[in-house]
């Protein structure tokens, strides 16, 4: 695999509780923060200062294609021990923007640092850094729906090949959400070997159950298809970044189930991941279009992978006020991993589709207790 390195940052950080016994450290992607521990927390910890270091390179995925991987450690060696973790963004904004959030405390990717385990994020073509499809610098409507799921597989094998080997050979944890768990399903399917535990995170099956979006992707003149005039990808403003969310959010204030600073960092990140997004009014994120494609069939029951092929531990959680996944996707999921070693599905109450960027008592400390509990 060819390696091109680009920059390491030290980062500094003060950390917080973190599951009431490990220490949460959150840090921004340019600069050190300190950052107060959380008021819960101040009779259990001390004020305890971690190094932590983010490392960007590009490798290849195949000719032509340069896959954008961040490595996300402590700089000492004390997470050497526990598996590697590969972090797999969705359809919307890719893996920094999700995973490694510029709001102090809010970070994913440090969150699983500081329990122990280094961590990876990965962009898969079309996303970020990652080489962006010709079909994303042509006119929406001259090319079919970019970025499939086998692609994206060839993207996460490369990936993985090229952490284990920085990793002595150890077998990865793929952590997928939304889209992202269905290619981190179909690539296990095909390599349970390199897998050390599958967790999958608001997730699609293939099994044919109501979807609500499902008439959002159809052809309107032809009830049952795809939209296929939906083009190479998809143009999302800063307010629709945030629309689901808002809806699946049941208060009127916001602020009270997900930071402000959150959703402002969340918008803002993701439209200055598109190069081209201030070349529209108003600037707009450009998102291949394969996914949409494909979750309204598996949404039908297309399956592009069987769960029965999957051997390695499998976690399955879900949000209860998911717009994406359904119950019927957790549960086939449960009744068709019948080869898995081990088998965990999970809902979480009054989860959100967003629950990891959510207040901690709104879904996100769940979260990262049920993952940070199977991967031991």
């Amino acid at each position: 695999m060819k390696r091109q390195s680009l920059k390491k940052h030290g980062f500094k950080t003060l950390a917080a509780g973190l599951l009431s016994t490990t220490l949460i450290t959150s840090c921004t992607q340019m600069q050190a923060h300190n950052v107060n521990t959380l008021p819960q927390m101040a009779n259990q910890v001390s004020s305890v200062t971690a190094q932590i270091q983010r490392e960007d390179s590009f490798i290849t995925s195949e000719p032509g294609i340069q896959i954008f991987v961040r490595k996300v450690q402590l700089n000492s060696n004390t997470n050497n021990g526990r598996a590697p973790i590969l972090l797999i963004h969705g359809g919307g904004p890719g893996s920094v923007t999700s995973f490694d959030i510029n709001v102090p405390g809010y970070s994913v990717a440090t969150d699983f640092v500081t329990a122990g385990h280094p961590v990876y994020l990965m962009n898969v073509r079309g996303w970020e850094k990652s080489t962006r499809p010709a079909a994303l610098n042509q006119p929406q409507d001259q090319n079919p729906p970019s970025v499939t799921s086998s692609e994206a597989v060839r993207d996460i094998s490369a990936v993985v090949d090229w952490i284990r080997e920085r990793e002595s050979g150890r077998k990865v944890a793929l952590i997928g959400w939304a889209t992202g768990g269905h290619w981190a399903g179909m690539y296990t399917s095909r390599n349970n070997d390199k897998v050390s535990h599958l967790v999958m995170l608001n997730s699609l099956y293939g099994v044919n159950a109501p979807w609500e979006l499902g008439k959002s992707f159809e052809n309107p003149n032809q009830p049952g298809k795809f939209n296929s005039q939906a083009g190479g990808y998809r143009l999302v403003t800063a307010e629709g970044l945030l629309g689901k969310w808002n809806q699946t959010i049941p208060v009127e204030d916001k602020n009270q189930w997900r930071l402000s600073s959150v959703a402002n960092t969340y918008q803002q990140q993701a439209l200055n991941s598109d190069p081209t997004s201030n070349t529209r009014q108003p600037p707009s994120l450009k998102v291949p279009n394969a996914y949409q494609l494909e979750s309204y069939n598996l949404a039908r029951g297309q399956k592009y992978w069987n769960a029965a092929d999957i051997t390695a531990p499998t976690l399955v959680i879900r949000g209860e006020r998911d717009f994406w996944s359904r119950p019927a996707d957790i549960n086939a999921l449960k009744s068709e991993l019948v080869n898995a070693s081990i088998v965990k599905t999970v809902t979480i109450p009054d989860g959100t589709h967003y629950l990891f960027l959510d207040r901690p008592e709104k879904g996100r400390s769940r979260f990262l207790q049920e993952v940070l509990s199977f991967l031991s």
